[in-house]
């Protein structure tokens, strides 16, 4: 993607201090929030960075790999990095000290991950250090990692952001001597695991991909310039993010009429290939469970609209109706949270039927 000048300058622009953060749902007054969480749960480690090696190992199955961000991805890659034989895997949440961080806690001890106190304390430890957080914190989190990362640590940064928070991260962590690689995955994690599909890009990719690789990845370089992997990813995003905002928007409505039926036969007769009745419940599936941190995302595929002079219309409403059922969830309406039947419904009619019993239609 060739960025305008206006969106170069964009880019480029100093980013002020982030007063909070959000990691997995959870948004916690200052990035630099150092806990202490009860035993018998893991304690975060302290002064890593005092005992680090400057040297890195040329194995990556020896690296120290730091996960900022500890929710399903993080746990994901914490899982088949052990399964793959890493030893020394650390992590950090936003939630760790909170009322919230029981699983996290216990996934950790389960699977022999340490947890670090802070961002600045894992950076320090890691000689990967993998962000995973939510879109619109992918430039804090450069920012409060950068000051402790060794000479030479790898800071990939697999977050929903736009070509310009990638540029802008990738500027700070550089200058505090990391090798910024920017990464896009290309579909949802979780069918995948760490074999999703993952595009690099930036000076750095080429040499950390077959490193990545080693690790179990499936990442390939899209451009040695920064921005371009972002970009795939985030115009896709248009696309994938706004098919499950309209699907949503528009079965709930035929259901409502009366003439869902009608509606899934002509979409099938229009679109052969796609099975909409199984499409239609796994979408409204993950954006119950998920439409917080993928609203997040599209305002930053908006963002990448934007970026280029265009004004992100469609973006902007896939951003406003996943952040609307996400308060629908957050209400309780499909459910309690983390159950085994919350956006589990292999029936997209039953989460329709919830959303209609709480709108009021217009006289």
């Amino acid at each position: 993607m060739k960025l305008s000048q206006k969106a170069e300058a964009h880019a480029n622009a100093a980013l002020p201090p982030s007063r909070g953060e959000m990691e997995g749902g959870s948004t916690v007054s200052g990035i630099a929030h150092t806990v202490t969480p009860p035993s018998p749960r893991p304690s975060p480690i302290k002064g890593e960075g005092d005992r680090a090696r400057l040297n890195i190992p040329a194995n990556p199955l020896q690296w120290s790999i730091g996960l900022v961000g500890y929710g399903e991805v993080g746990r994901i890659l914490a899982e088949d990095l052990r399964a793959r034989g890493v030893a020394n895997i650390l992590a950090y949440d936003i939630k760790l000290g909170s009322s919230d961080d029981g699983s996290l806690c216990a996934h950790a001890a389960q699977y022999g991950v340490r947890l670090m106190s802070s961002h600045s304390d894992l950076a320090a430890g890691a000689d990967l250090v993998i962000s995973a957080v939510t879109a619109s914190q992918a430039v804090p989190v450069a920012v409060s990692s950068a000051p402790t990362l060794k000479p030479g640590t790898r800071f990939l940064d697999v977050n929903s952001a736009s070509p310009g928070a990638k540029i802008r991260a990738a500027g700070i962590v550089d200058a505090a001597g990391g090798r910024y690689v920017e990464g896009a995955v290309m579909t949802s994690i979780p069918p995948y695991r760490i074999r999703v599909p993952l595009l690099l890009g930036g000076p750095a990719a080429a040499a950390l991909a077959p490193l990545l690789n080693e690790l179990g990845f499936a990442a390939k370089v899209a451009s040695g310039k920064l921005g371009v992997a972002s970009a795939t990813k985030m115009c896709r995003s248009v696309m994938i993010k706004g098919l499950e905002s309209m699907v949503i928007e528009s079965f709930t409505a035929a259901r409502a009429y009366g003439v869902e039926d009608a509606v899934v036969a002509s979409l099938y007769e229009t679109f052969p290939g796609i099975d909409w009745e199984k499409q239609a419940s796994y979408f409204f599936q993950r954006v119950i469970e998920h439409g917080r941190r993928r609203s997040e995302e599209v305002r930053e595929v908006a963002e990448t609209v934007r970026e280029i002079g265009l004004v992100p219309w469609s973006a902007q409403g896939t951003a406003e109706r996943q952040a609307w059922v996400a308060d629908l969830a957050d209400e309780g309406l499909f459910g309690k949270k983390g159950s085994k039947e919350f956006a589990r419904s292999a029936d997209w009619r039953v989460e329709a039927d919830r959303i209609l019993d709480k709108v009021e239609p217009k006289e």
